[in-house]
């Protein structure tokens, strides 16, 4: 069997995928798995074991559609799932040439002109079932998809590649082999980013209380956000250095901690095991926070009225009432539970 995924972004929701991949590659284990992406993410896609092969569409344009689908037909997919539920997806789907191509139901679908390109959906979602889940991890969705092919699976595992990290090599230079904690204030959308004196704060109480160090994590445009941090933090932090989506797994994998907004380094670092404190405003935790029951979030989603916009468009914004003491507090419960070696500052 020959099955192609298609799921071209965004960053968090491609990691929210991954488990997708595991359960098909345990399920049809001598399966051709292949992941049509964003070419701007296909180096997260190449640490999945479970995928074979990565098809990127590079631009946007008509010339790299036809180039796209050209190098999908290459391949003859049994099978398309449309993980992402938009009308580029659902075309790219139908485009691949597979017989059966398989997406949400219209409850379920970010745009509802996808359905047409569809040759089969699964019917268990119907719009009684959408208002029983409308809460559930969207993880948790992207499994359920899976019925359509026989697969039941509720198991989340996120099968990624070691590789190694020239960021990693650096950091430990300068921290060694003490545990440090990773701060990620930067976010695509304005309205999830919490202030950055209070990420310095953060990191000054990080030092002062659990005597471990942070490390600012920055992505394009997001420099002067990590440098504010850390002259905010009283010589707490450290920006980090450069660092590609295969150095922020490898960080991940070896902080002690990782405090973030909803943005995609937040569900790397829920892919690599890190323990989390997130910090949540406009969009809903239990859709897309942390699935560990251990990691905690410090949400103001529910007293949020701009859910799901990328600016807020109220005068009082929901995540300036998240204090540096609440998320303080959430970290030391996170931390006491993850049982870390962190030493009092002397």
């Amino acid at each position: 069997m020959n099955i192609l995924i298609v799921r071209l972004g965004a960053l968090g929701d491609i990691v929210h995928a991954i488990p997708a991949a595991a359960a098909l590659r345990t399920a049809f284990p001598s399966a051709r798995i292949d992941w049509l992406v964003d070419a701007r993410h296909r180096e997260i896609v190449e640490l999945v074991t479970a995928v074979d092969d990565v098809v990127t569409v590079d631009s946007p344009s008509v010339g790299g559609w036809i180039r796209t689908v050209r190098s999908l037909r290459t391949t003859p997919y049994d099978v398309a799932l449309d993980l992402q539920g938009l009308m580029k997806s659902a075309v790219l789907a139908r485009a691949s040439g597979a017989p059966r191509v398989v997406g949400f139901s219209i409850w379920h679908l970010r745009e509802k002109t996808a359905r047409p390109f569809y040759s089969e959906v699964d019917r268990s979602d119907s719009m009684r079932s959408f208002r029983l889940q409308a809460e559930d991890h969207v993880i948790h969705k992207n499994l359920r998809l899976l019925r359509t092919l026989g697969v039941e699976s509720t198991a989340i595992e996120f099968p990624l590649r070691t590789v190694w990290s020239a960021a990693l090599d650096d950091v430990r230079r300068d921290v060694g082999e003490a545990p440090f904690a990773l701060l990620n204030p930067g976010a695509a959308w304005p309205n999830k980013r919490w202030p950055a004196d209070r990420f310095g704060a953060t990191a000054a109480f990080l030092r002062d209380v659990r005597g471990m160090r942070s490390l600012v994590l920055w992505g394009p445009g997001e420099a002067p956000l990590a440098h504010a941090v850390a002259e905010a933090s009283d010589g707490a932090a450290i920006v980090a250095p450069p660092t590609r989506l295969t150095d922020l797994v490898a960080l991940s994998r070896a902080a002690a901690l990782m405090i973030s907004g909803d943005t995609g380094p937040l569900h790397i670092g829920a892919s690599a095991g890190t323990p989390l404190v997130a910090i949540f405003g406009p969009t809903d935790p239990l859709r897309n926070g942390p699935f560990s029951p251990d990691d905690l979030v410090v949400s103001r989603y529910g007293a949020c009225g701009c859910h799901y916009h990328r600016r807020c468009r109220r005068a009082a914004w929901c995540l300036a009432d998240v204090s540096v003491a609440e998320v303080t507090a959430a970290i030391q419960q996170r931390l006491t539970h993850a049982g870390a070696s962190t030493r009092p500052a002397e």
